[in-house]
């Protein structure tokens, strides 16, 4: 069965991450300039939280709260859902669905960040899996096996 790490694996460890007290619209211009959805919050080297651009649009933008003059720390999602290397895929994906989330950070057994899945990681690599399905199916049916 496939597991984080085979995710990870694939797209790699590096991890986008901000400061607890870098402003609103700083970490809206870096999700931007990635091209990215979310960033981990690190203080102190601790994961405390992550910012996703879903909370900068309901915690900053409809609230009319000055993005330059509010600080990450307090629009973040501080509730944080983790995971670890070993975890299945199907586990993953479950959590996600369940808690409505898009990311989940992976952690070590000591709590150390090690990566960062999204549930667009998760479904292209169902999709994969299909498709290697598929091709199995279809290679055993025209007796290529």
């Amino acid at each position: 069965m496939s597991t984080v790490r085979d995710i990870l694996a694939v797209k790699g460890t590096a991890i986008e991450t901000i400061s607890p007290q870098a402003s609103a619209y700083e970490a809206a211009a870096r999700m931007s300039e990635r091209n990215i959805g979310s960033l981990v919050v690190i203080d102190e080297g601790r994961l405390i939280g992550v910012i996703t651009e879903r909370d900068i649009l309901q915690r900053v933008v409809a609230q009319g709260r000055d993005s330059n003059a509010t600080r990450v720390e307090e629009v973040m999602t501080s509730e944080i859902v983790c995971c670890q290397m070993h975890t299945t895929l199907q586990e993953a994906s479950g959590v996600m669905k369940n808690r409505r989330l898009r990311h989940l950070p992976v952690v070590s057994e000591a709590g150390q960040l090690q990566g960062l899945i999204s549930i667009g990681d998760l479904n292209a690599a169902q999709s994969h899996a299909q498709e290697q399905t598929i091709h199995l199916l279809h290679e055993y049916i025209n007796g290529y096996v």
